[in-house]
């Protein structure tokens, strides 16, 4: 009988980041590329009253339901006059027997060569195309003095200038703002069809977690992603389901997805997302056949799954907290968007001297926990994905491109605030 042939290492790395060879690792453009192109809006619509549409995103463009301002008005409290009868120099106009107040319009006709006191935001009356200052005015209660001459149309403003009947006022995909509901309330819109809230279950998975609080096995780490994500849920404006954590049992994790199907419009998973024994997660989703793409070229969160259980769309996170936030942040968020009913868009970044120096090796998008100090973006003192603490602490993210690069103070590096992801 022939010896067993002998079990050859291989070579050394010491580089836990290392990406392995003939494996296609998806850069970070390419899988945003895909889920752009793959993702639709999931959630139906419903009509809601404008008093409870902030922050709502409409399901069909906005149009206005009738001119804004509906009729001509002053912009100034003055005197209104046909411009026709203003002549150059000193002339004198007598007023007329009434007023224009805003909401007590003047119902009657202005003959040429007399005026009317008219207040701001007052109808401009039948014979007034001008209105003159009262800055610019000498009165005696029976008359009025001025200056010629006045540019026609002055200090008035046209019915429907801003807004004509029927113009779309807002377009589909707006999440809207206070600023939207005075314009849609200016316009005599009373209620709007929006998109049903997206609703996203979260489940955490793993033998290892205890819910904080409990007592805990030395073993065992307490949960932190679960309220991480259930916060950055709310916080990104959609309705949180907290769905438990999941033991690593692979009957036990498919109950838990169809649960959250049943519950969820999408679903956020950590731990389980790589390749382990005991990584249940990404190999349901590889039995589905719908698992789109795992292994993505970012650090920190390269393990990432993305799937459809039951119709609901999955993002199977990484466990460890840092790299669950940082996937969150660049894939998660936009895609939510669109899920949502939203238009796809990326978060907006901005270049900031570097207080920092760094060698980047090549393959990867890095992310970097950021904040903003006296001389520039700071980045935490340790790059390891399990200090949590350097969550807390930064304010942002710096990120670095695939490529190589060395970084000195003072280089202008790509920042991105968590304000920018709405966090």
């Amino acid at each position: 009988m022939s010896e067993p042939a002998k079990l050859v290492p291989p070579p050394l790395k010491n580089d836990c980041f290392a990406l392995p060879a003939d494996t296609h690792w998806t850069p970070v453009d390419e899988a945003h590329a895909l889920l752009k192109e793959r993702l639709s809006v999931c959630v139906g619509a419903e009509p809601v009253p404008l008093a409870k549409a902030l922050g709502r995103v409409l399901a069909q463009d906005l149009s206005a339901a009738r001119a804004h301002p509906p009729q001509p008005n002053s912009a100034v409290d003055g005197y209104g006059l046909a411009h026709a009868a203003v002549t150059e120099g000193p002339q004198s106009f007598p007023l007329v027997s009434g007023r224009s107040a805003a909401g007590a319009p003047f119902e009657g006709h202005v003959p040429a060569g007399q005026a009317i006191r008219i207040l701001t935001g007052a109808t401009v009356p039948a014979g007034v195309d001008t209105v003159i200052l009262q800055e610019d005015v000498a009165t005696d209660g029976k008359s009025i003095a001025f200056h010629g001459p006045l540019k026609r149309g002055a200090n008035t403003r046209k019915a429907g200038e801003d807004v004509q009947q029927g113009d779309v006022i807002l377009s589909k995909g707006r999440k809207l703002t206070p600023a939207d509901l005075a314009l849609a309330a200016a316009t005599g819109v009373s209620e709007v069809q929006v998109f049903k809230p997206l609703r996203v279950g979260v489940i955490s998975t793993g033998d290892e977690l205890a819910e904080a609080g409990a007592v805990a096995r030395v073993d065992q780490i307490y949960d932190a992603n679960r309220p991480m994500l259930l916060g950055l849920i709310a916080q990104f404006g959609y309705e949180p389901l907290d769905l438990g954590r999941a033991p690593d049992d692979r009957a036990t994790l498919k109950a838990f997805l169809d649960e959250a199907a049943a519950r969820a419009d999408v679903i956020l998973t950590s731990g389980g997302a790589s390749a382990g024994d005991e990584d249940h997660m990404s190999a349901l989703l590889q039995e589905t056949g719908s698992m789109t793409l795992w292994r993505l070229a970012i650090k920190p969160g390269r393990p990432l799954a993305l799937g459809v259980w039951k119709g609901a769309p999955v993002f199977g996170l990484p466990g460890n907290p840092v790299a669950a936030l940082v996937c969150s942040l660049i894939f998660a968020q936009p895609a939510m968007r669109v899920l949502a009913g939203r238009d796809w868009k990326l978060p907006q970044s901005f270049k900031v001297p570097a207080a920092f120096s760094k060698s980047k090796k090549a393959g990867r998008r890095e992310f970097l926990r950021a904040r903003i100090g006296e001389r520039g973006v700071e980045v935490f003192g340790s790059e390891g994905s399990g200090r949590i603490s350097g969550l807390s602490w930064a304010e942002g993210l710096v990120a670095l491109p695939d490529e190589a690069l060395e970084i000195s103070e003072g280089d202008l590096v790509k920042y991105y605030p968590y304000s920018a992801f709405s966090v």
